[in-house]
């Protein structure tokens, strides 16, 4: 009757998909080191919530001032529950061996994200924040 799930591999794992909601995992992967964070994404339709499991990671949030990102960085502690609101520009720093747990609205990571590139100065600005808070 009870069903169990435990994601060992890197990278995001939507494993538990439900009628309108879904959990994910997600588990270290390069393109989640600050050195290699580009881009932001926001979710239009649904909130976001992120609760660290394992290891160190950072939210990065960001409004856009005239297409412009002015961030905000958030040291995760374990076992905090943290929504990111849907339209809020965000993306998740992750130090190797982390790992995360996501709950969202259903097939999120498929039909409700938007990407924005990030200029040279404002990923080494986000890089400078980012590693000046896990210090």
């Amino acid at each position: 009757m009870l069903e169990t799930y435990k994601i060992k591999e890197n990278g995001y794992h939507p494993f538990l998909i439900r009628d309108g909601w879904q959990v994910a995992q997600l588990n270290y992967m390069k393109e989640q080191h600050i050195d290699n964070i580009k881009r932001i994404d926001a979710h239009h339709h649904t909130d976001e919530v992120f609760v660290l499991l394992k290891g160190k990671a950072v939210l990065i949030l960001a409004k856009l001032d005239e297409e412009n990102p002015i961030f905000e960085v958030e040291l995760m502690m374990p076992t905090v529950t943290y929504n990111i609101p849907k339209n809020c520009w965000h993306n998740i720093a992750m130090e190797e061996d982390s790992e995360v747990l996501i709950v969202e609205k259903s097939n999120t990571h498929l039909s409700d994200v938007s990407y924005k590139d990030l200029s040279p100065n404002k990923i080494t600005e986000l890089k400078i924040m980012v590693k000046e808070i896990l210090s």
